[in-house]
């Protein structure tokens, strides 16, 4: 069509128009499920348009357990990773505490202290007596 003159171009347009639109083929519909529901089945057009805010309102709650569910799921990898934060801390814990009762025992306090020059005393204590002395008036 592009490439013939202007004038041959218009009369096939003019033949163009005088095609009836009844000899245009009808357009033939797919036969699946929801086709034939909406055409012979049980729901007519207008009942499934007077559906649509049902229908929107489910798909809505569907986004909601949807979004739930991610929620859900974000939080109870949070808690297993506070609690493997917590473990670890646990043991930190119990080898400190280990550590810190080795280092108070006699025999460390004892090595500490010979490396600060205090010796550590060989003989006993000695116990003072002061006699009370009480006055009557």
């Amino acid at each position: 069509m592009s490439n013939r003159f202007r004038g041959e171009s218009k009369e096939e347009e003019e033949e163009e128009m005088d095609v009836i639109p009844e000899a245009l083929p009808k357009v033939v519909m797919p036969r699946n499920f929801f086709t034939l529901m909406l055409t012979e089945g049980v729901i007519s057009k207008e009942a499934a348009s007077e559906m649509m805010p049902f229908v929107i309102f489910i798909a809505f709650l569907g986004m909601i357990y949807i979004g739930n569910r991610h929620f859900t799921e974000k939080n109870i990898r949070s808690i297993d990773k506070l609690n493997k934060e917590v473990k670890e801390l646990s043991w930190d814990y119990k080898t400190l505490n280990a550590d810190l009762m080795l280092k108070s025992t006699q025999t460390e306090v004892a090595k500490k202290v010979d490396t600060l020059g205090l010796k550590e005393p060989v003989e006993p204590p000695k116990k003072l007596m002061v006699p009370l002395i009480i006055e009557d008036k």
